[in-house]
Order: structure tokens, then C-alpha cells, then sequence
């Protein structure tokens, strides 16, 4: 198996991810996703030709397409572009999941706060003779 065809399936997913995303939300836009997809592939070709050059990572060129960027075969930003897609899609899913599971909290906490302190959450002054003098 090439090392593209070993990418292929999880690229599939993150584009399938990304596509429910922006169904449901909208989100995340396509600007920031493009802006953020060229810093990390120019941080990803940078890095990666370092760690080829000085042997920390090797390929099998049996394996590979044959383009590169340097020394760096081009599969290898299949992970930068799977990261780039994913998780901001994530992100937004598991965000509004999150929020609403928030908000509900927020909501039973703020009622049971009435119930402890009637005048407000706060607890301020209830008069005079409050309990809290010490008379």
C-alpha cells in the first residue's frame, strides 16, 4: 500500500466532517480555513525537509507518488491538510454540543440561586435585621 492510498480514507472522513460542519453551522469559514492551510503547509514543508535531510525520518520511495517539495514527498502534507479540515470542524461541532450542555447548566444554577436568595442570585441585604449584624 502507497502511502496515498493510506491517507486517502482519513481524508475522506475530514472532508465528510467539514461538509457536516458547515451544514449544520455554516462554520468554520472557508477564509481562515485557506489562511490557515498555507501557514501550517509552508511551516510543514519547512519542518519536514529539515527532519528528512538530517535523518530523523526516511521514506520508502517504492511507496511514494514521486513529486515532492524539497525532499519532502508530497503525501506527507496529506496530515497537515487533514489537521487544517478537521479540527476546526470538530471544533464547531463539538462547541455547540458543549455550549448547549452549558446554557442548560446555567439555566438550573441560575433558578436554583432564586430559590436560595429570592431578592437575587447575589444574596444582597434583606433588610435591617438580616441575620448577618450580629444583634
Amino acid at each position: 500500500m502507497t502511502y496515498a492510498l493510506l491517507n486517502v480514507p482519513f481524508l475522506l472522513g475530514a472532508v465528510a466532517v467539514l461538509a457536516v460542519a458547515r451544514r449544520r453551522t455554516g462554520r468554520p469559514a472557508w477564509g481562515p480555513l485557506a489562511v490557515t492551510a498555507a501557514v501550517m503547509l509552508a511551516l510543514t514543508a519547512v519542518f519536514d525537509n529539515v527532519m528528512i535531510r538530517v535523518g530523523l525520518v526516511a521514506y520508502d520511495d517504492a511507496q511514494r507518488l514521486g513529486p515532492q517539495v524539497g525532499v519532502a514527498p508530497v503525501e506527507d502534507f496529506a496530515y497537515t491538510v487533514l489537521a487544517v479540515l478537521l479540527l476546526p470542524a470538530l471544533w464547531v461541532l463539538l462547541g455547540r454540543r458543549r455550549r448547549a450542555a452549558d446554557d442548560d447548566a446555567a439555566g438550573s444554577a441560575g433558578a436554583a440561586a432564586r430559590m436560595r436568595h429570592p431578592r437575587g442570585a447575589g444574596g444582597g441585604s434583606m433588610g435591617p435585621d438580616d441575620g448577618r449584624s450580629g444583634r
